[in-house]
């Protein structure tokens, strides 16, 4: 090291050249050293090293010394040496124009071009490509057609750019490549993209029509090769596109000029505004303006935007059909109020009488997606669209339907109704479903008309359709029962019609778990117990063993007709399906014991547990401990997700999906040692750790085990520049927390999220479980290449990044649900459990909001309050470790704030202490 830097001193005390005062002769005598056998490497490099210098030069070798020092070069192959060959074919490149008698390198040549070593290839055929005249060219043709499209980038370039070089030599040969060349532009290596794209476009240079095609063949798409969009740009502008008398060529250019420009905000208005007030000739281009435009009226907030909504108000007036829906849509889209939408209902409102069936369509679904947002806005459309019902285009009926029954008076429904009956029998099942999603929709908005409704659902029920028709309309049928209880006996006496010729046993089941659930709290429980019991004689064992279960409800809930559901109990213990018998004997036995706890728990308020967590749990069980006994209630519960609301418009149907605990499962699946924590208890909501607008976001996930928690840090790297390496979270955990381990990410590329994992074992102490934690990301940058996504060499820096602190609280470690309507009698059932109460003054002023925050804190759901005056909060649930807990709290504004008494009961008493100073 000592003499590295030695030489180096000096050449930098030198300060000059060290082949400046090279001579010619000199160089040539000690090319001589070719000849030698074995050859130096190191010293023919160097020689070689004082040749290319020369030439470079400008020195003038004649033809003898240039032939002389080519076949002494040309004895260097039989080195090994990859610089030492390398050099030799520059060499080579050089000598060849000068040199005599060139042409018998080239087998060589050929050899090592399509040898496998890789670094011989590239400059082999740079260096064959350089010698080879046009005669030569077809001997080698095959093998620059297989170089053109290697896997190699360094040897696809090189022939893509000998080929080019070769074109102006053997233009008719060479555009025979053109297909390899078009295959290469489809490479993921940017300069193999751009020499291709160079080469292709050289040979179509002439041919106006095919160079537009080459160029708009990219519009629209994602270009990887930002070498490759330079090009692309510069034969644009050479073509003047976006001035082109051709309405494709002109719209293809503007989307690659404001895709070029989308970061940039100043140049993309100058672009929309540019075409402001002037003749475009290409309604294709105007229609992207329009989506360009309505894209800056979101974004920007200032004076500006007002020019822009003129620029869309104005192509409402344009004479192309395509311009005129273009704008409307744009308009009715925008989800900043608009001061007038009425220009743009009534453009849609013509296009819905128009005799194109592709703009009724337009105009409809236009409508359709309006209604969901500005349902007044689409009334003065109701004559236009009634007139589509008797439309030949099925889809345009049913969004006019669709559209008719969410705009729909009140007292048009019966109308409405008697105009849809018709159309519903003519249109397949896949636009009845539609339909009756409208219907339920409807019922939700009147609910004083669910007799006529819930009749015309019935009627459609006993109509043909597919097992997906059928459910559509119970569940719907079923919804209005749940939600409106003036519709629950005529609900269920249409579906006790149904189940009597329902051919689906999936749907029957639904229904019959239905009438279980809501039969007994009927004003008359007992006429529906004919329709149950008739599905245990005639009907399948799935079938039968539902019913078993409806009819036990009745004998739980009703004390009443227990006598007589004891006898019909009794006879499906004979049954020959297993299940059905096995249920009979079951609830049988519960009903005997006369225990109302044990008959709730059992019957009435089963817990319904996760289905696949629970396959998950009973596998790892038989897996680790198949002797002890298994602990149903360490799996979690199903949790319900609120349906988004369904906009009025034709459906297109998803692709299956991963759900979301399957995903958590496959992740966390990468930990060591997981399957020893036992089944998962339960996930929390996601909690944001860096503000929205850091270069580096983090979102915590906490998965909730009975004796220890997982928390999974989502990271992403929002910088293009950086990768981030060996990614780990340091925590500051309190006293009574033992951290077990944590299983880092590797690499962290740019928008592309990762996780890291810390396993963390809870404290023994339940009192101490509460506690807040301090997290730093720590990490090693490497600078990349922001357009490729390469690392630059060497190992990066350490660096670390804070993060917000968060909280393990109750709501994290305890399962709830609302409480059910007997929830005072399962209260009194505690009264020999362990209670803790505590009065609280709480910081609202706002009773609704203390409510909300007290359920936020117990993990329980907004539902569980009720009242008005006076709040009372009512709910029960699992805490981890399978301990139940009931909690009960009534809340009272005073002038001051808000005062709230709480009590908690559950047969671990600090637990019900924990509850309260979640509150505290």
């Amino acid at each position: 090291m000592s003499s590295f830097k030695r030489d180096k001193k000096e050449e930098e005390d030198s300060g000059g050249n060290p082949y400046q005062n090279l001579d010619k002769t000199i160089v040539l005598q000690e090319a001589r050293y070719f000849n030698e056998t074995p050859v130096n490497p190191r010293k023919c490099i160097y020689i070689l090293s004082k040749i290319l210098y020369l030439l470079n030069q400008g020195e003038k070798f004649t033809t003898k010394e240039a032939t002389d020092v080519f076949f002494a070069t040309t004895k260097l192959f039989q080195s090994k040496n990859v610089m030492l060959r390398r050099m030799v074919y520059l060499c080579i490149k050089e000598l060849s124009t000068m040199a005599q008698d060139i042409i018998i390198v080239t087998s060589s040549l050929t050899k090592d071009m399509t040898g496998k070593e890789d670094l011989y290839r590239p400059a082999a055929i740079r260096a064959l490509c350089s010698i080879t005249d046009s005669t030569m060219l077809q001997a080698i043709e095959r093998y620059m057609k297989q170089a053109i499209v290697d896997k190699n980038p360094a040897v696809s370039s090189a022939a893509l750019v000998s080929a080019l070089h070769l074109s102006s030599s053997a233009p008719d040969l060479v555009r025979r490549w053109v297909n390899e060349a078009q295959e290469a532009m489809n490479s993921d290596d940017p300069m193999v993209c751009y020499h291709a794209l160079g080469l292709v476009a050289g040979l179509k240079k002439n041919d106006k029509l095919s160079t537009v095609k080459l160029i708009t063949r990219y519009f629209g798409t994602s270009v990887k090769s930002p070498y490759m969009l330079c090009l692309l740009i510069r034969f644009a502008a050479q073509m003047e596109a976006m001035n082109s008398d051709d309405p494709m060529v002109c719209y293809h250019a503007l989307g690659l000029v404001a895709g070029l420009k989308k970061n940039d905000k100043l140049s993309t208005v100058k672009l929309i505004t540019r075409y402001f007030g002037t003749s475009v000739k290409s309604p294709y281009m105007l229609c992207l303006l329009i989506r360009f435009a309505a894209q800056m009226v979101e974004t920007d907030d200032s004076d500006t935007s007002k020019r822009f909504i003129d620029f869309i108000e104005y192509c409402l007036r344009h004479k192309s059909e395509m311009v005129i829906y273009e704008a409307a849509h744009a308009i009715v889209n925008l989800k900043k109020p608009v001061r007038d939408l009425a220009p743009a209902v009534s453009v849609l409102q013509l296009f819905c009488g128009s005799s194109k069936a592709s703009l009724r369509l337009a105009g409809a679904r236009t409508l359709a997606c309006l209604t969901a947002k500005r349902p007044t806005a689409v009334a003065a459309c109701t004559v236009d669209l009634e007139n589509l019902i008797s439309d030949p285009n099925r889809s345009v009926a049913t969004l006019a339907v669709t559209t008719l029954l969410a705009t729909g008076a009140e007292s048009s429904i019966d109308r409405l109704m008697k105009q849809i009956s018709s159309f519903v029998s003519e249109i397949s099942d896949e636009f009845k479903i539609i339909v009756v999603k409208a219907i339920r929709r409807l019922c939700t908005k009147f609910p004083r008309k669910h007799q006529s409704i819930v009749a015309f659902l019935a009627g459609m029920l006993r109509d043909e359709g597919g097992l997906e028709f059928k459910a559509a309309i119970a569940d719907a049928i079923i919804e209005i029962v749940e939600e409106n209880p003036d519709a629950k006996e005529t609900g269920l006496a249409h579906l006790c019609e149904f189940i009597e010729d329902c051919e689906h046993s999936a749907l029957a089941v639904r229904i019959l778990h239905l009438l279980g659930r809501e039969g007994p709290k009927s004003r008359q429980p007992s006429r529906y117990i004919r329709f149950i019991y008739n599905r245990v004689i005639l009907e399948s064992g799935p079938v039968r063993a539902a019913a078993v279960s409806a009819v036990a409800q009745f004998g739980a809930q009703r004390p009443e007709m227990l006598p007589n559901i004891k006898v019909l109990l009794s006879r499906c213990e004979l049954d020959d399906e297993d299940e059905v018998r096995d249920r009979a004997i079951f609830y049988n036995a519960v009903l005997d014991t006369g225990d109302q706890q044990l008959i709730n728990d059992y019957i009435i308020n089963v817990v319904k547990l996760n289905p696949i967590q629970l396959e998950k749990a009973l596998r790892e069980h038989i897996a680790t401990k198949p002797d002890e006994t298994f602990d149903i209630m360490s799996v979690p519960t199903e949790e319900l997700n609120e349906d988004k609301e369904d906009i009025v418009e034709v459906e297109v149907k998803k692709p299956t999906q991963m759900s979301t605990e399957e995903m958590y499962n496959e992740m966390l699946s990468q930990i060591p040692g997981i399957e020893r924590l036992g089944p998962i208890f339960k996930r929390a909501q996601v909690v944001e750790l860096t503000e929205p607008e850091t270069e580096y976001t983090v979102r915590l996930y906490k998965h909730t085990f009975a004796r220890h928690i997982i928390l999974q840090f989502e990271c992403v790297n929002t910088l293009n520049d950086q990768q981030l390496e060996q990614v780990h979270v340091r925590l500051e955990t309190p006293p009574e927390y033992n951290l077990l381990s944590i299983v880092p990410c590797q690499k962290l590329v740019f928008n592309k999220p990762d996780s890291v994992f810390v396993v963390v074992e809870f404290p023994s102490a339940y009192l101490d479980s509460l506690g807040t934690f301090g997290a730093t990301l720590e990490f090693v940058v490497r600078d990349c290449d922001p357009n490729t996504g390469n690392p630059d060499p060497g190992e990066g820096y350490a660096d670390s990044y804070p993060l917000e602190e968060f909280d393990i609280n109750c709501a994290d470690q305890i399962k709830t649900r609302t409480a059910a309507e007997d929830f005072e009698e399962t209260w009194e059932c505690a009264a020999n459990s362990p209670e803790a109460s505590d009065t609280f003054a709480l910081p609202y002023n706002d009773i609704e909001e203390a409510g909300k925050a007290v359920c936020r804190h117990l993990a329980l759901p907004n539902e569980a309050v009720s009242g008005d005056a006076i709040k009372e909060i009512k709910g029960c649930g699992i805490f981890r470790g399978g301990a139940p807990v009931l909690m009960k709290a009534k809340l009272v504004a005073i002038n001051v704030g808000v005062t709230m008494k709480l009590a908690v009961r559950s047969p671990r008493e600090d637990i019900a202490q924990l509850l309260l100073s979640a509150i505290g």
